[in-house]
């Protein structure tokens, strides 16, 4: 089921699929302990500090390059210091797999 989301590549996503359940999202929660289940555990979030506006930027820009190879686009907050990363499935509104692999490709960031 889990495997090394890593090793993974984001699936296209319909809509009409039901939202992964808790006990699931807590299984592949364990590959990204540095995420958060927000939103009654229908968003994965995590907040990633950097030294200056510019180095938030080169952040982002590596985050979207990842998103747009793997065709999942996360809502992204950033700015002086810092960025914020909300990652779900638009579609269902609610996690699948492709959120947590998304999450584990970000984590691998060099920042």
């Amino acid at each position: 089921m889990v495997g090394d989301l890593n090793n993974k590549s984001c699936v296209s996503c319909q809509g009409g699929i039901i939202p992964l359940p808790l006990d699931e999202a807590n299984e592949y929660k364990k590959q990204i302990p540095k995420w958060d289940l927000t939103e009654q555990s229908s968003k994965l979030k995590r907040e990633f500090k950097f030294e200056d506006f510019k180095h938030s930027l080169k952040f982002i820009d590596r985050v979207a390059a990842i998103a747009e190879e793997e065709g999942h686009h996360p809502d992204i907050e950033f700015g002086w210091g810092y960025a914020r990363i909300y990652i779900y499935t638009h579609e269902i509104d609610g996690l699948h797999e492709n959120d947590f692999i998304l999450a584990s490709k970000i984590d691998l960031i060099k920042y």
